[in-house]
């Protein structure tokens, strides 16, 4: 019998299986596609084919934050129920979702006593996905939500992940990248190397030229944030419908270090309309954590 009950935003981006399994519950974030409203979660109204052809096609993809009503309404129902509940956020660098989360945190505690933890996952995508994972391990290992939560928000900043995208445009649209470096990258065939900051902002970490190298820096820089005898338990490879270059990255992975499961997955379409096809990412639980990383290779 599970101890607590975990639950995500859809933006996780794990199979709707593993959920499943493991009886996860998703509060789906809302995407429109040219207009058309989607919100009954990733991949039930589109097929992850036809999302990132129309975009590749010109369509325009927008996401919203989860609406903090349904936050309210959720956490009312485990408060009630009495039941102890995690709650895995998409990072607060990226959107308000987990601010929302608190507000309504906040209001159901003045009314009822509750044992519900929302955690900034400081992540996105499979990055966020990864303590998902952590946490379902931990609850079959017996422990508590409160020791689970406590666990995570030590265990997240070690949590890395980089990203390499096709066209830079997409992170221009998103405020991530100003035009002029957009074009320029595209013009020159630069391919940005990014990750997650400490404080779960996307960051522009290096540009190499051509797809290959931009693969080869991500390997090396997974590699590099691990002791030398280091065997990891899982690597999560997330894709925008570029499944080769995926799979590319995985023998990659797998040539460079010690690895029990490289786990490749296509991304949803919430992190995906922000990054656009093509986009590969690289998650895994280095030695170091985040700002130990950027101290010691970009100081």
């Amino acid at each position: 019998m599970n101890s607590f009950s975990i639950v995500v935003d859809s933006n996780c981006d794990l199979p709707p299986e593993y959920i499943q399994e493991h009886g996860i519950e998703v509060l789906s974030m809302p995407f429109d596609l040219d207009g058309r409203a989607h919100d009954l979660g990733y991949w039930q109204e589109i097929s992850a084919k036809d999302y990132y052809d129309a975009l590749r096609n010109g369509s325009v993809a927008k996401t919203s934050q989860i609406n903090p009503g349904l936050f309210t309404l959720s956490f009312t129902e485990y408060a009630q129920q009495g039941k102890d509940a995690l709650f895995l956020i998409l990072s607060s660098g990226l959107s308000n979702t987990y601010q929302s989360a608190l507000v309504a945190l906040s209001e159901v505690k003045k009314l009822s006593e509750c044992a519900i933890y929302p955690i900034d996952s400081l992540s996105a995508t499979t990055g966020h996905g990864l303590l998902v994972m952590q946490a379902v391990k931990k609850r079959e290992e017996g422990w508590s939500a409160a020791e689970t939560a406590a666990w995570l928000e030590e265990k997240k900043h070690s949590c890395l992940a980089f990203f390499t995208v096709d066209d830079l445009m997409y992170l221009h649209r998103g405020g991530r990248l100003s035009k002029l470096s957009a074009i320029a990258g595209s013009v020159l065939g630069v391919k940005p190397v990014l990750n997650f900051a400490p404080d779960g902002t996307l960051n522009l970490k290096e540009k190499v030229r051509g797809r290959k190298a931009a693969l080869e820096l991500m390997t090396s820089q997974l590699k590099r944030s691990l002791n030398p005898n280091t065997e990891l338990d899982t690597v999560l490879i997330t894709h925008t419908d570029c499944l080769q270059d995926a799979q590319v990255l995985a023998d990659m992975v797998k040539a460079a270090v010690a690895v029990r499961h490289v786990i490749i997955m296509m991304m949803g379409p919430i992190i995906g309309a922000h990054l656009g096809p093509g986009a590969v990412t690289l998650v895994f639980e280095a030695d170091m954590t985040r700002e130990e990383y950027e101290k010691r290779f970009y100081a």
